[in-house]
């Protein structure tokens, strides 16, 4: 018993796992494949599988919009909050900057519930439109600042991690030999913590793709994004699952894609970190 434990038990919790994540998608692919009768049918049936609900999402509803909002929303967030949080990161790493209590209030940023950030976010933006001109609700740019604000903070007190430990001594070293600080950063200290930055972007791109309240607020039917674009599947009878079934597995391939390509970098880079 105890050989058979040793032996098979890890595979048979593994398999167990694997079920619990694999099955749920499975069965979204198979109700996405199905006709709109055998999608509501109980017990369910198997039918002829056929296209018909992804070309539909395509025809009937605005997805292709939604996919682009999500890919600029996304994009543009990553790119805005990386740079943002390397420098964070620096800053709190070589110059302790704020010390202890500004790491943990950037930390406990990223604890509170979204409600309470995106009223004020909200207001912020209603001011900006009403005194300034500035039309930020309903706006992609408005979407990637409100993006930025959910993931700073997390990717600042991760990519610390990788600024910290032998990098500093190589930069000391390009010092030395009459690099500035900001040539030791860039040439040194970027390229040591590439793995950490491309798993902090993959990490950032995750969190924008999925967001769904501050979209739901700050948003609107031109700016509207997959999450909350997929809770608009219903008709005037109801919800239609095999179509909304079609426009989740569209809206996840994107991140199965992405995933495989980049699982070694953020593997790498999330265990640096851990180590460091």
């Amino acid at each position: 018993m105890r050989a058979f434990g040793r032996s098979w038990l890890p595979h048979i919790v593994l398999v167990v796992f694997s079920a619990a994540i694999f099955l749920p998608l499975l069965w979204l692919l198979r109700v996405a494949l199905t006709n709109k009768l055998a999608a509501y049918q109980i017990p369910p049936q198997w039918s002829e599988l056929n296209l018909n609900n992804f070309v539909e999402i395509f025809t009937d509803y605005p997805f292709l919009l939604y996919f682009r909002n999500s890919i600029v929303v996304a994009f543009g967030a990553t790119l805005v909050a990386l740079p943002l949080a390397a420098a964070m990161a620096y800053a709190f790493a070589r110059f302790n900057t704020g010390r202890l209590p500004l790491r943990l209030f950037v930390l406990s940023s990223q604890m509170l519930p979204p409600v309470i950030l995106v009223l004020p976010l909200f207001a912020f933006y209603f001011v900006m439109n009403s005194q300034f001109g500035i039309p930020l609700t309903n706006t992609l740019p408005g979407l990637i600042i409100a993006h930025v604000t959910i993931s700073l903070p997390f990717l600042a007190w991760l990519l610390v991690a990788f600024f910290e430990g032998d990098v500093v001594t190589l930069e000391q070293a390009a010092r030395i030999d009459g690099a500035t600080r900001f040539q030791a950063f860039v040439k040194i200290t970027l390229p040591v913590a590439a793995p950490g930055m491309l798993a902090a972007g993959l990490l950032s791109f995750i969190l924008s793709w999925n967001e769904f309240l501050f979209v739901l607020i700050l948003g609107g039917p031109d700016t509207n994004t997959l999450p909350v674009g997929l809770s608009a599947f219903q008709t005037h009878r109801g919800v239609e699952i095999a179509a909304l079934s079609a426009a989740a597995i569209c809206a996840i391939l994107p991140v199965f894609i992405l995933l495989p390509f980049m699982r070694r970098y953020l593997i790498k880079g999330l265990s640096l970190g851990a180590l460091k």
